[in-house]
């Protein structure tokens, strides 16, 4: 389908979400307007920030709800909600934070996406503070171009209250409201869990909104300090192997970089860094070459594989991330399109010392291949294949 069709398609669609959220929203007694609402939005960098606020916020003796990427939870409690969004539709939205308020909960910090706030699957969540982490490329298969999905992103800055925002990013020029800054020069990496610049952002971004919420410092590093990360976010697989194995929701170009960039500056002398990743189908195309482009320059090795691939042919998708390799670097490039079979190459291509990177499913339990969606954890076949080869090893 022509972009623009498609983009005026979706705004005739978009009326029915808006329906749909209304109706939501009122059957269940207007469930938000009772809660103090952290919303944060951004390309990368959502699911660890929003995880970190409601450790803190939690901590600090408030009864906290979350909803993001990896779960929902409210206190103690985590549920599975297995979405393979991040925003659930506005009914199943609207039930959890109604959920929320009968046991009690007085903040929800919610992670929210550029699909999210252009289906309405966030109405009638009135933000006391938003919370813009970056934007860069990302989704240009639904918002054509970066103006379109930039605009987007801000809307949910139009009736905060405080916006904490990334003064380094582009973005931080565009918003108009009472401002909260932070940027990596002010911020102290207090975490070794939280390694590398991003990290720091990430950091910096929940210091500052519980920060406006008057949490004391001390405890908030403390909390920082003691945090134990987020499942498929920077997880490392530990399995008795004598290299290391990072598992990580990458799968944008730029988080594909940083986490690169950051794995190399941790790696020996004379060691390699393996990266093993592909790319999901039926989604923005654009972003593949860049995500091939990074790779080859700055890991040792690059394995292509299959991500969730849908009814799209995996051969096609990989040749597409190909074509921002440089033929330079062509002569490190391998491709395997069975995920389990390239996990398994890059263990048997390690040794002691070296890292392997597994980037772009994260935290999700099922790949998508086909219509087929089947069980599936990129640190649980880690940890199967180390088994196997152990013997070898």
């Amino acid at each position: 389908m022509n972009p623009e069709l498609k983009w005026k398609v979706q705004r005739v669609k978009n009326l029915w979400h808006f329906v749909r959220a209304v109706w939501a929203v009122a059957r269940n007694g207007y469930p938000a307007r009772k809660l103090t609402v952290i919303g944060v939005t951004g390309t990368d960098g959502k699911t660890t920030t929003c995880t970190l606020i409601y450790e803190i916020l939690k901590a600090a003796g408030y009864k906290t709800g979350l909803i993001s990427t990896v779960s929902a939870k409210i206190g103690d409690e985590e549920i599975d909600t297995g979405f393979h969004t991040t925003n659930p539709d506005a009914t199943l939205m609207q039930k959890i934070i109604a959920r929320m308020v009968k046991e009690g909960v007085t903040h929800l910090v919610l992670e929210v996406t550029a699909h999210g706030l252009d289906q309405y699957r966030v109405m009638g969540c009135n933000f006391y503070i938003g919370v813009l982490t970056n934007i860069t490329h990302e989704h240009l298969d639904d918002f054509i171009d970066m103006t379109r999905y930039q605009n987007t992103k801000l809307k949910l800055f139009k009736r905060v209250k405080y916006a904490v925002l990334n003064q380094d990013d582009p973005s931080y020029k565009m918003i108009n409201v009472k401002t909260i800054p932070y940027g990596k020069t002010k911020i102290r990496n207090i975490s070794e869990v939280l390694a590398g610049d991003y990290n720091k952002y990430n950091i910096g971004a929940a210091e500052a909104v519980v920060g406006i919420l008057k949490v004391n410092k001390r405890l908030s590093d403390q909390v920082i300090k003691s945090f134990g990360g987020v499942p498929g976010r920077r997880e490392e697989v530990k399995a008795g192997q004598k290299f290391r194995v990072i598992v990580d929701f990458a799968h944008t170009p730029n988080a594909l970089e940083q986490v690169l960039k950051q794995l190399k500056k941790e790696l020996p002398e004379n060691k390699k860094l393996i990266a093993v990743f592909g790319a999901t189908g039926e989604r923005d195309k654009t972003k593949r070459p860049m995500m091939g482009e990074a790779a080859s320059r700055l890991a040792d090795v690059v394995i292509i594989t299959s991500d969730d691939t849908r009814m799209e042919s995996q051969d096609e998708i990989a040749e597409q991330i190909m074509s921002g390799i440089n033929k330079r670097y062509s002569d490190k490039v391998i491709k395997i399109n069975d995920r389990r079979e390239a996990i398994r190459r890059a263990f048997m291509m390690a040794k002691a010392g070296d890292i392997v990177l597994i980037a772009g499913k994260g935290h999700e339990k099922t790949i998508l291949i086909g219509k087929q969606d089947r069980p599936w954890s990129d640190a649980g076949v880690a940890r199967e294949e180390i088994d196997k080869l152990r013997p070898i090893m």
